[in-house]
């Protein structure tokens, strides 16, 4: 297997209207951020990865670019950012940016021309078609509710918009449209960004046609994603990116692919296609998630959740690469959502990343994942901010008869405000974050919660990813040992054995809240040698006969 600086690493998400607040208008910046790097480069940060600070209008959270080419004046300038990327470059450290190219913002100068006349030249870098009958041209669902489409005056037709109706799509059949997009990922390369995050790429080719999806229910609107979830000509158009761009750069490349499947990833990221390094999958995040999608709640099946991973880990072995992740901008606290976030907290935030970092892939930490950030509970829907959120409750509590409350639990448990929260650095007042009003309410339990604790205190979350980090750099087969599940049924404990090069690591997990005994399968042979992590106290347990306290973790080397 080749050896990268990109598998090897560990990547630190951030998102930065919530991460530091350095002029006290309550929005984080990018001046915020350069104050809090060595932060980052104590806990042992490798990467960056910035979610978007462009020029955007704001629709939805940055993710609506108007100018590919500029900062958003709520961040700073394109100065700030030069020095981000020399103070980041200088501490060792290296920078990834969001790549969305799949949609502009309606406010980007080319939407502003297409929309005018049907024989704009930019007309054809977005999606246009006639209605039916006097409706939209396809049932297509948007992401964020409603229809797909959204009719243009000036033109007496319509324009496809997956995402919010200021997100228009761009369309990837035109060549000119893919050589601008291309131009712009040099102009960021050249100016020494060490790779992308691509949202959402796997929707960029769509279905020629654009057919009505199958609607047995009679719904006015319905998921139209299998026809552009990874289309005709995605591969086609990767490799043509990499051909063009990537392969010119040393970069780190991962794309996220809601939908995509151990099979169609290993087309992705194998090593010989020349496409992506790894993808973001979405597998074990809909675990938790009814027949109804994401807001129908169900609890965690462990056994689920080992038989996804395991999927992926065996699959993509010697032939791609894994991105791990539990935490991202667009999910809830996973110490909230698969641990323990009262009684339990600290314990369940430790056992989560022992369970993640010792994986095989490249682990990714959303701010605030490593000083246990819990969800929040905001009485008021008025108080959240995310579109997808209030659109939800629009539709099925002011429009719909769903149940407020019931409504109220959902985005409690699933909502993307969770992870959106200010960041926590001290007790002070709106934790440190910002000396204005912040642009989304702080948790309350900030007073509690927040890095100036974390960091003063040896045996905290933060030290404990420390460490976790630490052991990545100094025991290759963390990074390029194989994966084995044991216990596969066992629907309390998760443990697994990687082997490499005559070694091996016994990972031992207790996903519950109660005591648990632990034996090695006789099958298994494993002798410790060394007792590498432990989120309780050592003790001298041999690891194949032992009682696990609730949410412990327990990591071992041997042969």
């Amino acid at each position: 297997m080749e050896k990268t600086w990109w598998k090897e690493s560990v990547v630190y998400q951030i998102y930065p209207r919530s991460f530091n607040d350095s002029d006290g208008d309550g929005i984080g910046d990018i001046p915020g951020i350069i104050e809090k790097l060595d932060y980052l480069k104590e806990l042992g940060i490798d990467v960056i990865w910035l979610s978007p600070v462009y020029k955007s209008p704001n629709d939805d959270n940055g993710y609506d670019i108007s100018d590919y080419y500029d900062i958003m004046d709520d961040f700073g300038t394109m100065e700030d950012w030069e020095r981000l990327l020399d103070e980041i470059h200088t501490r060792g450290m290296k920078l990834i940016m969001d790549l969305v190219v799949n949609h502009s913002s309606d406010e980007h100068e080319w939407f502003q021309q297409a929309k005018k006349s049907k024989d704009n030249p930019y007309r054809d870098y977005y999606i246009w078609r006639e209605g039916i009958d006097g409706r939209e041209p396809n049932n297509w669902k948007s992401t964020f509710s409603g229809s797909a489409w959204e009719y243009n005056e000036a033109t007496g037709d319509y324009y496809l918009h997956i995402f919010s109706k200021k997100q228009p799509d761009l369309n990837w059949e035109n060549p000119e449209l893919r050589q601008d997009v291309y131009k712009m990922m040099k102009w960021w390369l050249d100016k020494g960004v060490d790779g992308f995050r691509m949202d959402v790429i796997n929707f960029i080719s769509k279905v020629p046609g654009l057919p009505d999806a199958p609607n047995p229910n009679g719904e006015p609107y319905v998921s139209g994603s299998r026809y552009f979830k990874h289309g005709p000509r995605i591969h086609e158009f990767l490799q043509e990116m990499n051909e063009e761009v990537l392969a010119h750069y040393d970069v780190m490349t991962v794309g996220e692919m809601p939908g995509v499947d151990v099979e169609e990833a290993k087309k992705y990221t194998h090593y010989e296609r020349n496409e992506l390094q790894m993808v973001f999958q979405f597998e074990h995040m809909d675990l938790d998630s009814g027949p109804n999608g994401k807001w129908d709640l169900k609890p965690l099946d462990l056994r689920d959740l080992k038989e996804s991973i395991s999927r992926w880990q065996n699959g993509l072995h010697d032939i791609g690469w894994n991105s791990l992740y539990l935490n991202n901008h667009d999910q809830p606290r996973v110490v909230s959502r698969f641990g323990h976030d009262q009684e339990y907290r600290v314990e369940s935030a430790k056992m989560l990343a022992t369970f993640l970092h010792m994986l095989q892939g490249t682990p990714y930490i959303y701010q605030g994942e490593e000083i246990g950030m819990t969800n929040v509970h905001f009485e008021d829907i008025e108080d959240y901010q995310d579109i997808e959120i209030r659109n939800m409750y629009k539709e099925k509590v002011v429009e719909g008869n769903a149940d407020h409350d019931q409504v109220m639990e959902s985005i409690y448990t699933k909502g993307r405000d969770n992870a959106r929260t200010p960041f926590q650095w001290n007790d002070q007042e709106h934790a440190g974050f910002t000396t204005g009003e912040p642009w989304i309410k702080v948790n309350p339990n900030y007073t509690n919660i927040n890095a100036e604790k974390a960091t003063a205190d040896p045996d905290s979350i933060f030290h404990y990813y420390r460490q976790l980090i630490q052991l990545r750099k100094q025991h290759p087969i963390i990074v390029y040992g194989d994966y084995e599940l044991i216990l596969p049924e066992h629907e309390q404990i998760y443990a697994y054995i990687r082997h490499y090069e005559g070694e091996k690591l016994l990972v031992i997990t207790n996903f519950g809240e109660e005591p648990v005994d632990f034996s090695l399968p006789e099958e298994i042979e494993f002798e410790p040698q060394e007792r590498l992590i432990g989120n309780y106290a050592d003790d001298q347990s041999h690891p194949g006969s032992l009682t696990l306290k609730p949410y412990e973790a327990r990591v071992y080397k041997g042969k």
